[in-house]
């Protein structure tokens, strides 16, 4: 059976509309440490999380950050850390690989204003011991 070859390009680009969309969209927001700092300075109440181990944390994290590592995160324990899902939550752990990981997890689980800022080792201002 051969195809006409409007029908092949209305066939086409249903394929390719279909396509559209297929890859999922992260429920979460990558923003730049600049833009971390901004959201700290600006909104004192959102939530800083250090998605690394206790011993990295325990080396030097960001002033007020909340320890939370990515391998704990479930809905019993976010809860603890953050009980309301709309709280503003700045991500971040070493290199920016567990802080993405726990960004789509956090968004998951509900949570709806999830930043995610890459790893400490990018970032340019002050650190607690």
């Amino acid at each position: 059976m051969l195809i006409k070859p409007a029908r092949l390009s209305l066939i086409l680009f249903i394929l390719l509309l279909a396509g559209c969309g297929s890859e999922e969209e992260p429920g979460y927001t990558r923003i730049t440490a600049e833009e971390a700092k901004s959201i700290m300075e600006e909104q004192p109440d959102a939530v800083i999380l250090d998605v690394r181990e206790q011993t990295e944390y325990d080396k030097g994290h960001i002033p007020g950050a909340v320890l939370l590592p990515v391998g704990s995160i479930d809905k019993e324990r976010a809860a603890e850390v953050i009980p309301e899902l709309d709280s503003t939550l700045l991500v971040y752990c070493r290199s920016g690989n567990r802080s993405k990981t726990a960004a789509d997890s956090l968004s998951e689980l509900g949570y709806t204003q999830v930043y995610e800022f890459g790893g400490i080792r990018d970032w340019p201002y002050e650190m607690e011991p």
